[in-house]
């Protein structure tokens, strides 16, 4: 693996960076790496938004299927750690993830809606969290720190050799000199603050955080719980622009003919709820958690990736 590692990297080194000055001035460069839709073309690494989370079922709040609640892992597991769905009520305490430094964890009765992975990055987000499935011996922090240095655009070639040898068994070469060529320079001090000079407060917070972590990431000593203070905010969440009122426990209805809502225990820790009617078009059809965000309907919120592995003793 770590072999694979170098040669990727060999690659990257060898078809270069993107100019510095594409990557640090302007307002293109700016809004990219804030997390938001750039003006000028191009996009964060995850972009997923509430706009895209057109599935919620007002009409289903309060609602409880009458079906005893059976486990989701009793189902028949697919090879992207997916599962192949059947008539019932289904639910599974999973681990998730961070997929929106700078913002707030989930609290405050604000509910979460199904929407899909978009962006960029979304390849290389999904490969790992189908990829962690099959590697148990990873722990979920390790998986998260990946995640963070994909959104906060790191050199994959300066980090820690523990977290490139992460990267080299959930990646493929290929995805690591793409995410290599994409990273940002670490930008500190006044420096970062002339790039992010007269952003509104909700966006500097995210360019803050992701600035940090570039920094942290490829930093010796930097300590998960660091980064995690920096990534998961504290404290009351604002309601962020363009929020929505959804309520805790919402319904989703997926593409695919399934009910799905999502209870966050915190960031890390879903609660996943299923429900298949009889006669569904959904019956026989993979639900394949890496391809969900729970994404808030308060946009100061964190958007959680999912994942089909088990959280804790659940």
């Amino acid at each position: 693996m770590r072999i694979l590692f170098s040669v990727a990297l060999a690659a990257a080194l060898l078809f270069g960076h993107a100019p510095a000055e594409a990557q640090l001035g302007g307002l293109g460069g700016l809004a990219n790496r804030i997390g938001i839709r750039n003006p000028l073309g191009g996009n964060a690494p995850v972009t997923t938004s509430i706009a895209d989370a057109r599935w919620g079922q007002p009409e289903l709040d309060n609602f409880t299927p009458r079906e005893r609640v059976r486990p989701l892992m009793e189902l028949q597991r697919t090879p992207n750690g997916g599962f192949v769905l059947q008539p019932g009520y289904y639910e599974m305490h999973t681990q998730s993830y961070c997929l929106h430094a700078g913002t707030h964890g989930p609290g405050g009765g604000d509910g979460y809606l199904y929407a899909p992975v978009k962006g960029p990055a979304e390849d290389a987000i999904m490969t790992i969290l189908r990829g962690s499935v099959n590697h148990p011996e990873i722990e979920q922090r390790s998986i998260q720190t990946l995640i963070w240095a994909i959104l906060a655009r790191a050199k994959f070639e300066d980090l820690s050799a523990e977290h490139k040898a992460v990267a080299a068994r959930l990646l493929t070469p290929r995805q690591l000199v793409s995410l290599n060529r994409s990273a940002l320079d670490v930008l500190t001090g006044p420096l970062l603050e002339r790039a992010i000079g007269g952003v509104p407060a909700p966006l500097r917070a995210i360019a803050q955080a992701e600035a940090q972590l570039r920094q942290m990431l490829t930093t010796p000593g930097a300590s998960f719980a660091d980064m995690e203070r920096v990534a998961v905010l504290a404290g009351m969440a604002p309601m962020g622009a363009g929020s929505q009122g959804v309520p805790s426990g919402r319904w989703s209805l997926h593409p695919d003919g399934y009910y799905i809502r999502y209870i966050p225990q915190g960031y890390s820790h879903t609660l996943v709820q299923i429900w298949v009617e009889q006669g569904s078009p959904a019956v026989g059809r993979e639900y394949d958690p890496a391809t969900h965000v729970a994404t808030p309907g308060n946009t100061a919120r964190q958007r959680l990736a999912q994942s089909g592995r088990v959280y804790g003793n659940h």
